[in-house]
């Protein structure tokens, strides 16, 4: 399964030409990228299957919610989707977008609630080890740089110690790792099979997550 090169291209052109009128001589082209896109998306939800439980998938819409707004062009010059674990005790998610320049595949914990950014931060603060251990596995380094991404306070957040050896983990809003694509990935035919091993690469990261969420300080089960 790969994403074609006519459906780079439209995107391409949409990006150049984001208007509606430009978009209505265009549909066909549009529907045609559009299931190659949905073709890809399917495959990868298989391909996930085989390691993961998975309970939902979600295609963005390519049409823009402009209300509240200051950029008025009413597309999406991409396409984007993700998948959820399924069921309380798998927690996580994947996501894919396929832009122009600008694709990349992301998965983790964009914006935890309040209880949860609280318990993960507690967990960093009494042992950080396993996470770092995890962060620096050959494959989450070679896939995603063994990092973590997402936004992040400036310092430490209220009733934690600033100099906390694990501040820099502490400090964060989110948890979230991020590895991009150039167009010629996006479109080789290893692209799938990419896609499959950095979603792997995430697991072990997921399955401590997993753990922390669904447990209390003292290891309990709170599911």
């Amino acid at each position: 399964m790969i994403f074609d090169n006519k459906s780079l291209v439209f995107l391409q052109d949409l990006k150049e030409n984001n208007n509606r009128d430009w978009f209505a001589d265009n549909k066909a082209r549009f529907q045609e990228a559009q299931t190659n896109a949905k073709e890809l998306y399917n495959a990868i939800r298989e391909a996930l299957e085989k390691n993961d439980e998975i309970d939902k998938f979600k295609l963005y819409r390519i049409y823009r919610d402009v209300r509240f707004s200051k950029d008025k062009t009413p597309y999406q010059p991409h396409f984007a989707g993700s998948f959820s674990r399924k069921g309380a005790h798998l927690r996580g998610g994947y996501y894919l977008r396929i832009r122009p320049n600008e694709s990349f595949l992301a998965g983790g914990f964009w914006e935890p609630n309040k209880e949860d950014l609280f318990r993960i931060r507690k967990e960093f603060e009494i042992d950080d080890l396993e996470i770092r251990n995890i962060l620096s596995e050959k494959k989450f380094v070679k896939y995603f740089g063994g990092k973590l991404e997402g936004d992040e306070l400036k310092t430490a957040p209220k009733g934690f110690d600033k100099e906390h050896p694990a501040i820099d983990l502490i400090r964060k809003k989110g948890f979230i790792a991020i590895r991009k694509f150039t167009n010629e990935e996006v479109l080789s035919n290893d692209f799938l099979t990419e896609i499959e091993k950095s979603y792997n690469a995430l697991r072990p990261f997921f399955d401590y997550m997993s753990d922390v969420l669904t447990t209390n300080l003292n290891g309990e089960s709170i599911l």
